[in-house]
């Protein structure tokens, strides 16, 4: 993931913001406590995840989804999925397994939000095939997709089918440096229950908002494949524990590595202090070993 990166990583301030004042007032309002905590990475293909898979794999998924509990689906970005082909994904993981299939980029990047009803109709049709493996849906929209076409951001939303849930990632600057430009679309998304994507990468600070317009955190952490990676993970171990505290349902946390190889280790991290911290049992992914697989 090359989105945000800079030269020299130890010339950024990586401390995370204090939260924005709406986020503890949106915690506030799940009384459920906390359901679900999903950690993974952005692809399994082991092109990326090299050193990852067991000398003789035969199916990336298959292992990947003996080693973590979710994945950040980029692969529907690049090409609408069938219900065949959900449903081929969908069968080879473990019941508890969680999918966030990113839409795909006719919607974002080529139609950018304009006359998308079929695209859109035929996405959800495909993705909801999943079932009760299906997390959240995603978009992600272009860096120049600006506040000026507001009105098809706010169609889009209005119009997306309500039984899948849905996360936005804005990318444009002009959405974070307008105060008011920003506390519209936020409430735009709270009034529909979309959930408001936090970046966090080192070239853009910006789109590290602390700003929950769900009771649900979904975060991209973007390591600087440096020592830095692991004590801004500490950070944000130290941030969740408030808002768990302040009513957190679901937590959505997916590592990326500009060389992703490297993205395991430090989910393999993340986890473990997870677990230390609130108790859970998510598995902690190992890297390959010399043993054979039957995958």
């Amino acid at each position: 993931m090359k989105f945000g990166q800079v030269a020299d990583p130890s010339q950024i301030d990586f401390t995370l913001p204090k939260d924005h004042p709406q986020t503890k007032f949106i915690l506030e309002q799940n009384k459920k406590g906390l359901d679900n905590i999903s950690i993974g990475c952005a692809k399994w293909n082991k092109t990326d995840l090299k050193g990852f898979y067991p000398k003789g794999t035969k199916d990336e998924l298959t292992y990947y989804a003996t080693q973590f509990n979710s994945i950040e689906l980029n692969a529907t970005f690049y090409g609408m999925p069938t219900a065949e082909q959900v449903q081929t994904w969908k069968e080879k993981t473990p019941k508890d397994f969680k999918f966030f299939p990113k839409i795909t980029n006719t919607v974002s990047h080529f139609r950018r939000l304009l006359n998308v009803t079929d695209v859109v109709t035929q996405f959800a049709s495909a993705v909801l095939n999943f079932d009760d493996k299906l997390g959240m849906v995603f978009l992600q929209l272009h860096d120049n997709f600006k506040p000026k076409d507001y009105d098809r951001l706010e169609k889009f939303v209005q119009d997306w089918p309500k039984e899948v849930p849905l996360a936005i990632e804005l990318r444009n600057t002009e959405w974070f440096t307008d105060e008011e430009v920003f506390n519209t679309v936020c409430e735009l998304f709270e009034m529909n229950q979309i959930t408001n994507i936090i970046v966090d990468t080192a070239g853009r600070r910006d789109m590290l908002h602390m700003r929950l317009t769900t009771p649900n955190a979904f975060v991209r952490y973007v390591g600087a494949n440096a020592e830095s990676d692991y004590a801004r993970l500490d950070d944000w171990l130290e941030r969740i524990k408030v808002w768990k505290k302040e009513g957190l349902q679901n937590l959505y946390f997916f590592v990326h590595q500009n060389v992703e190889k490297a993205s395991p280790l430090l989910s393999a991290y993340f986890i473990e202090n997870v677990n230390k911290e609130f108790g859970t049992d998510i598995h902690i992914p190992t890297m390959a070993s010399e043993q054979p697989t039957l995958f």
